[in-house]
């Protein structure tokens, strides 16, 4: 359930059970004790009551444990079920949100591309370069010192639990993939936090940095 909650939505309990494949009743149990624990936040809109992921410090908590539950591939089976969960595990291996920011290979295409480009320093941890700021500023229209008044950490590496290699996280990471989805660069795949990489996207993605997109796009 929380792994469904870092697409960033709110989902009611039954959908949540749903996906998790547990009676309402179960789900019902676990999503009290999460919010009990501040990981989640209930939303309430009219008769409908939604619960989403606390912020963005639960979404990084979240994916950095991921990497120790990563679930195994499904059981071989004749079942179009089975191909499906195949085809959807693929397809957030290859891109996907985590929270609000993009992993997969393409976030960490990105990052290495970004670090190969001098924009990013991985050095002791992630730190934006003089280069970085103003390329993020004059490329991609970010305002970095609208972000650094926030308390959110500039940028931050997250390790990406299916590549096993950071990916750019924090506001920065968040400012890139809310350009990405606004300019029709990345489309989400319906009822899944996995992304597509359009023609455009992948166009663009080579002009801004060359991003080796080869298996992703």
């Amino acid at each position: 359930m929380c792994l469904a909650l870092l697409d960033g939505r709110a989902w009611t309990v039954g959908e949540l059970a749903r996906h998790a494949g547990i009676a309402p009743s179960t789900a019902s149990q676990h999503v009290a004790t999460l919010i009990g624990g501040g990981l989640l936040s209930g939303v309430q809109q009219g008769r409908h009551h939604y619960v989403r992921l606390a912020g963005p410090a639960t979404a990084e908590m979240i994916e950095d444990l991921a990497e120790y539950a990563a679930p195994g591939p499904p059981a071989p089976t004749e079942s179009g079920r089975s191909l499906r969960a195949v085809r959807a595990s693929e397809a957030m291996g290859r891109a996907r949100t985590c929270y609000d920011h993009l992993a997969g290979r393409l976030g960490v295409r990105i990052t290495e591309a970004l670090t190969d480009a001098r924009l990013l320093d991985q050095g002791g941890g992630f730190a934006l370069t003089p280069a970085g700021v103003d390329w993020l500023d004059a490329a991609m229209g970010v305002d970095v010192a609208a972000l650094r008044v926030g308390r959110r950490p500039l940028v931050r590496s997250c390790l990406d639990w299916t590549e096993r290699r950071p990916h750019l996280g924090g506001a920065v990471g968040a400012a890139l993939c809310g350009r990405f989805l606004a300019e029709g660069w990345v489309r989400r795949i319906s009822g899944s936090r996995a992304v597509r990489v359009t023609a455009e996207g992948a166009a663009a993605m080579d002009k801004l940095e060359g991003i080796d997109l080869h298996d992703v796009a």
